[in-house]
C-alpha cells in the first residue's frame, strides 16, 4: 500500500451515521505529515492521507444527530480507496438490518476484493457482517451491539473484551469496539500505513491517548437481558432487588418451582449466564456504581453488595472488569470527585 502520493481513505456515510465520528476521522486522517509541522515550524507539511466522504448518493442528508452531511463521492465515481473506514451509526441493536444497506454491502465487498483495507468503528462492524466478510472471523463491536453481531451473522467470533481486532486475509479487516475507539482505530491505521512517527505526531497534535483498557468495565449489564421464559423472568425480577441476600440462587430455584437442573438449564439458555454468574454481574454492577459515586472503603462496598470476603470480591472484580476496584475508582470516579470539589 505504500506508494507515491497520499493514501486514499474513503469514509463511508449512511443516513444514520454519527457525524462526530465521521468528521473526527476526516480530521485525523487529514493530519499526518501536515499539522505537526505547521504547529512546530509554522509551515504545513505534505499531507500523507487523503480522506473523502462516500455514500450511495451524492445528495446531502442529515446525520443521526441532525448535522448535514454532503458526500464528496458516490459509489460510481469514488476514487479507488486504499482504506475504507465505516464510522458508527445509530440502529436499534435489537433489530436486524438485513437488506437495508444492500448497496453499501455490495460496494464494501467489491472494494475489499480489489485490495482495500476495511476498518469499522463501534457499530460500523454490522456493515461488514452485511457484506458477508466476517464469516469464521474474529470481530469486535461496541458492547451494546455484541448480540446483534453474534446472532445475525453466523460464524463470527465476537471478542467483546478487545477494543481492536484484526481479521481476514493479510489482516485487511480492522475493527474497533467502543464509542470513542475510532480514535484508536485512526491512530492504528496511520501507524500501520504511514508510520509510527506520524501517528505519534497526530496523537500529540490532538492530545489523544491509546485506550488499552478494552470494553469490560462498560459491558456487564448487556448480559442481563430479560427473557420470555415466564419462570426465569420472574426470578430475574426478584434477584434484581435481592441479589445482596445470602444464597440468592437457591432462593431463585425455590421461586421458580423447577427442579435445580431444569432451572439452571433454562436460566442459562435464557440469559447466556449461569445463575451464579448472573448474580455476580448484578453485584459487580452495583459495586461499580458505588466505586464511581461514593467514598466508601472497598471492603465496605464488598459487604454492601453481598460479599463477606473482600479479598474474593477484589479478585472477582479484577477478573470480570479488568481492573482492581481501587484502579476502577481512580479512573472512573474522577467526575464524581470533580463535582464534589466544585
Amino acid at each position: 500500500m505504500r506508494r507515491q502520493g497520499p493514501l486514499n481513505v474513503a469514509l463511508l456515510a449512511v443516513p444514520e451515521v454519527t457525524a462526530s465520528t465521521l468528521y473526527g476521522m476526516f480530521d485525523l486522517f487529514s493530519s499526518p505529515g501536515r499539522d505537526f509541522a505547521f504547529i512546530t515550524r509554522g509551515a504545513a507539511g505534505e499531507q500523507r492521507m487523503r480522506p473523502y466522504v462516500v455514500a450511495r448518493a451524492r445528495s446531502e442528508f442529515r446525520a443521526a444527530n441532525g448535522v448535514p452531511v454532503l458526500p464528496g463521492h458516490d459509489f460510481s465515481d469514488c476514487p479507488r480507496p486504499d482504506i475504507v473506514c465505516i464510522p458508527d451509526f445509530f440502529v436499534d441493536p435489537r433489530e436486524s438490518v438485513a437488506g437495508q444497506y444492500e448497496a453499501e454491502a455490495q460496494w464494501l465487498k467489491r472494494v475489499h476484493g480489489n485490495g482495500a483495507v476495511l476498518a469499522s468503528a463501534c457499530s460500523g462492524a454490522v456493515l461488514l457482517g452485511e457484506a458477508g466478510l466476517l464469516q469464521n472471523c474474529d470481530a469486535t463491536i461496541h458492547w451494546g451491539y455484541v448480540a446483534a453481531l453474534a446472532n445475525n451473522y453466523p460464524g463470527v467470533r465476537v471478542r467483546s473484551n478487545q477494543s481492536l481486532v484484526l481479521s481476514g486475509e493479510a489482516q485487511r479487516i480492522v475493527m474497533a469496539g467502543g464509542g470513542s475507539s475510532w480514535q484508536d482505530l485512526a491512530l492504528y491505521l496511520i501507524a500501520r500505513f504511514v508510520g509510527l512517527k506520524e501517528a505519534i505526531e497526530v496523537a500529540r497534535v490532538y492530545m489523544l491517548q491509546w485506550h488499552d483498557l478494552g470494553q469490560r468495565p462498560f459491558a456487564s449489564l448487556m448480559s442481563l437481558r430479560q427473557t420470555r421464559d415466564a419462570a426465569i423472568n420472574r426470578c430475574q425480577e426478584w434477584v434484581a432487588f435481592h441479589y445482596k441476600t445470602r444464597a440468592p440462587v437457591a432462593a431463585m430455584i425455590e421461586l421458580s418451582g423447577l427442579a435445580e437442573r431444569t432451572f439452571v438449564r433454562r436460566f442459562s439458555r435464557a440469559t447466556g449466564l449461569t445463575p451464579l454468574d448472573y448474580v455476580h454481574a448484578l453485584r459487580l454492577e452495583e459495586a461499580k456504581q458505588m466505586l464511581e459515586t461514593s467514598d466508601l472503603p472497598v471492603e465496605a462496598i464488598a459487604n454492601e453488595v453481598g460479599y463477606e470476603d473482600s479479598s474474593f470480591f477484589g479478585r472477582l472484580f479484577r477478573r470480570k472488569i479488568g481492573l482492581t476496584p481501587a484502579k476502577y475508582r481512580l479512573r472512573f470516579g474522577s467526575l464524581h470527585r470533580a463535582l464534589k470539589a466544585g
